[in-house]
């Protein structure tokens, strides 16, 4: 492998500082938003919670996981900006992501009873999800940290009914258990009506003192069958730990029950078979803060994406496939952490062909839509997991290129990728727009992971462009 990239004083070095400077006011803004957002409910709403004895959620998966390891949440700003006649429940009101907990990669979903009481909108479902999914795809346990007061009422119609709601969770449970993902649920809080199934379909059940578990609670057994019974008589930790024998373990307290999950974690016989040979881990030639002045995020402008790939890779080595062809999509493999990777990646660069045509940076042509199928197809024969870098503008349009078959050679790529069997990752560092965010991965072609840069943009088409469609179509029915 080759080194690339080229050090930061060499580029236009008063525009890199301009860019870098803007960059990071644009990072900070959302540095300030994650601090909000995970103040959860607020203070009095986190006071109400420790009153009660219990830990939040934030607090909760941090006793849980390994010292002096982070928590790798996902899906932090959930819910930011909608509901807003809820008040925007802060990350959608559950706390989803991977920790390590005895040595062992764990997904942990817990539920923000600081926040409308736990309860289930559509996107807090869509995270649990989302959880479950990181979880059957990458062969991890799942824990659950139940403390909700089940679906949010005044949106049930959003929650309930369809094939990706409520029930999907259930269902979840049960595959993931059939090819023996281990599922570890913890009451520590209520867990009400539809939500009860949710532990007791789990391999284990752990329950705390003063939570509880039903599918009806006190006031809708007396309307339904005219029984008057508490809440802990119906359905408590002792109830169900010494009656019914749906739970468990019971336990006095949180950090009991935190113990608890860690024990049954270290007692598993876990297989640690890897999938890849990692070699050593060598740093980049280049700082990564270095990318932050490579662009001008508000415009489109050229740049080399070598000079992100070479901040990014081990020892900024990478191998870059067929190079003199279909210029605009970068192929090529290289190791990120020691593990061996495909890179696909828009370059922003104008290129010309063999033949002298030039093609724009960021677009993507026949050529390299070719290539970039064939590499696709070359990282699943060496099983190597792919990493698609996205700033597309989309594939070409105009008479040569229909002329030329960008459509059936788009639809070759988009084949490829959607076949793809190896892990894949999607990283958005720029716009990601129209059929080229399909054709590089994107949501809808299920990555393992996908990240955004706080200067991605995603949508059907860029806003000038959608502007002068609009503009277009107005004018012609006016005429």
């Amino acid at each position: 492998m080759s080194n690339i990239g080229t050090a930061y004083n060499k580029w236009n070095v008063e525009k890199s500082k301009q860019n870098l400077e803007k960059f990071k006011t644009l990072v900070q803004e959302y540095r300030d938003l994650k601090r909000l957002i995970r103040k959860c409910g607020g203070e009095i709403a986190i006071d109400k919670q420790h009153s009660k004895g219990r830990l939040t959620a934030r607090e909760r998966i941090n006793s849980l996981i390994d010292a002096e390891t982070k928590f790798f949440e996902l899906g932090l700003f959930a819910a930011y900006g909608m509901y807003s006649e809820y008040k925007s429940p802060p990350a959608a009101g559950v706390i989803i992501g991977i920790g390590i907990i005895n040595g062992i990669h764990t997904v942990v979903v817990a539920n923000d009873a600081t926040v409308k009481a736990g309860a289930y909108f559509e996107i807090t479902l869509k995270k649990t999800l989302r959880a479950q999914q990181v979880a059957l795809e990458n062969n991890l346990p799942i824990i659950y940290l139940v403390d909700s007061a089940g679906v949010f009422l005044p949106l049930q119609d959003q929650v309930f009914p369809d094939e990706a709601h409520f029930g999907r969770i259930f269902y979840n449970n049960a595959r993931l258990s059939a090819i023996g993902i281990p599922q570890i649920a913890c009451v520590m809080g209520p867990c009400v009506a539809g939500g009860a199934y949710l532990p007791v379909m789990c391999d284990k059940y752990i329950i705390v003192k003063g939570a509880s578990m039903f599918l009806a609670g006190p006031a809708l057994v007396k309307a339904a069958v005219g029984q008057e019974i508490d809440e802990e008589t119906l359905g408590g930790a002792e109830t169900h730990t010494s009656i019914s024998g749906t739970a468990d373990y019971l336990e006095d307290n949180d950090i009991d029950a935190l113990e608890r999950v860690r024990k049954i974690i270290s007692l598993i016989n876990f297989c640690k078979d890897k999938a890849y040979n990692i070699d050593e881990y060598k740093q980049p030639l280049f700082p990564m803060t270095d990318i932050m002045g490579l662009f001008d995020y508000e415009l489109t402008e050229q740049y080399n994406i070598n000079e992100i790939i070479s901040r990014l890779v081990d020892g900024s080595e990478f191998d870059e496939y067929k190079a003199d062809y279909g210029k605009t999509l970068v192929c090529g493999t290289a190791r990120i952490g020691g593990f061996p990777i495909g890179i696909i990646a828009n370059q922003r660069k104008i290129s010309r062909t063999k033949l002298g045509q030039m093609q724009m940076g960021g677009v993507i042509y026949s050529d390299s839509a070719d290539k970039a199928a064939r590499f696709v197809m070359n990282c699943n024969q060496d099983r190597i997991p792919l990493l698609f870098i996205h700033d597309v503008n989309g594939f070409m349009v105009g008479k040569d290129a229909e002329w030329g078959g960008i459509a059936k050679d788009g639809a070759k790529l988009v084949n490829a990728v959607a076949n793809s069997i190896v892990p894949k990752i999607t990283l958005l560092i720029g716009g990601s727009y129209g059929a080229g965010n399909y054709a590089l991965s994107g949501r809808a072609f299920n990555p393992r992971f996908m990240f955004a840069w706080p200067s991605a943009k995603l949508a059907v088409m860029g806003g000038d462009s959608a502007a002068k469609t609009l503009a277009q179509i107005r004018l012609a029915k006016m005429a």
